[in-house]
């Protein structure tokens, strides 16, 4: 090979290795990973996403939160409202017009050493079990003593109820209506008893109510009636029930004090009762108002007058004429809202409690969710033969 040729090999040679050390140098260069300034870049753009990220969650979990628990409330108020409605519609079921005054009696922002003063209502009637029976004569009673109540033969055979199924219940006994006596008695059956064939049926009652009955319209254990004015009156099942609210755990419901864990009483403020012949039977929780406003023909023009309060001044011919109740609930959210934030603007009242009825409104807020609920209940028809009996 010529000299010249071996120049230019070498030469070609010598090219070709720098041009393979530079694309070496490059890949390697490309391999070597990513600068400084671009893992900050990268880092600070996924800091700003996973914080947008658990921002976004947050918000979203406080709104299901709090929706939760405002959906909560509804359910608990709108089941007290159907439950307490219902039974407003059954007052004085089963008296007969002339003992109208028994049937329902208020009390309006009672004393519960809180802020927030609730109503209280009071109902009667023959609720829960149909039960009307003719008295054929009535013995004893008096000074609050055990009666007897004698009823027609075969009494007994116009209702499907065992002897033993009228032991404990409470009865209403009313004198007839053509006497001028006005008073009922408020007893506990102990026992019937009768002879085959439906003859020589008797009601035995026990000495004066049970502990913690407290009748609307002033009837207690004893009557000033003559035993001869309950001759054709009626005797039936009855069901007292009060509807009030406990706004501080620590209540006496007209002068019976109550101790949490007996009788159905829990104890705890915010908790809506229903007492059902002196037995407290919780109804919702986490109530803060519970107002009655009543309607009728007070002033007999013929024209219902218009809701108002209960007044301690109504005589019992305008109790008697009394045929709407309305029912105002306040449920609040047992927390507060934790979506909210800010100040809330003025006259909104979602976080704080209204006014309504007669009963003033907070003039703070503190941010619980409010649900208020209204309704009436147009009560009783009393002249109904309810149950069928041929009796009135």
């Amino acid at each position: 090979m010529s000299e010249k040729r071996q120049k230019e090999k070498a030469k070609s040679n010598k090219q070709r290795g720098f041009k393979l050390s530079f694309l070496d140098l490059k890949r390697r260069k490309n391999s070597s990973g990513f600068t400084m300034i671009e893992l900050i870049i990268s880092s600070a753009i996924m800091l700003v996403v996973i914080v947008g990220a658990l921002a976004l969650y947050s918000r979203s979990n406080q709104i299901s939160v709090d929706q939760e628990q405002y959906a909560e409330l509804q359910h608990d108020v709108r089941s007290a409202m159907y439950l307490i409605t219902r039974d407003l519609r059954m007052a004085g079921a089963g008296l007969p017009p002339e003992f109208d005054m028994y049937a329902f009696e208020g009390f309006n922002n009672e004393e519960m050493g809180t802020e927030v003063r609730p109503d209280h209502l009071k109902i009667m009637g023959n609720i829960d079990e149909p039960l009307s029976l003719k008295i054929l004569s009535y013995q004893g009673g008096h000074g609050g003593g055990a009666a007897d109540v004698a009823v027609y033969d075969g009494s007994f055979e116009l209702f499907p109820y065992k002897d033993t199924f009228y032991e404990n219940k409470m009865v209403l006994i009313l004198p007839n209506t053509t006497s001028a006596c006005r008073e009922g008695v408020i007893r506990m059956i102990t026992h019937v008893t009768r002879s085959e064939g439906g003859t020589n049926e008797k009601i035995n009652t026990s000495p004066g109510p049970s502990s913690g009955i407290n009748p609307p319209g002033g009837l207690t254990a004893d009557t000033t009636c003559d035993p001869d004015d309950f001759d054709n009156g009626l005797i039936m099942f009855v069901n007292i029930k009060e509807f009030w609210l406990d706004t501080s755990g620590h209540v006496a419901l007209k002068g019976h004090d109550l101790t949490p864990g007996q009788n159905g009483y829990i104890g705890e403020s915010g908790v809506l009762y229903v007492t059902d012949n002196g037995v407290h039977l919780p109804l919702a929780q986490n109530i803060e108002n519970l107002q009655f406003e009543y309607n009728g023909d007070l002033d007999d023009d013929g024209q219902l007058d218009g809701f108002e309060p209960w007044s301690t001044a109504w005589t019992i011919d305008q109790i008697t004429r009394i045929r709407q109740i309305r029912v105002i609930i306040i449920g609040r959210t047992p927390n507060r809202f934790t979506s909210v934030s800010g100040k809330v603007p003025a006259n909104i009242y979602n976080y704080r409690r209204p006014n309504i009825s007669d009963s003033p409104a907070s003039a703070t807020d503190d941010y619980h969710r409010r649900f208020v609920l209204e309704t009436t209940a147009n009560v009783r028809n009393l002249n109904l033969n309810l149950y069928n009996t041929g009796q009135r």
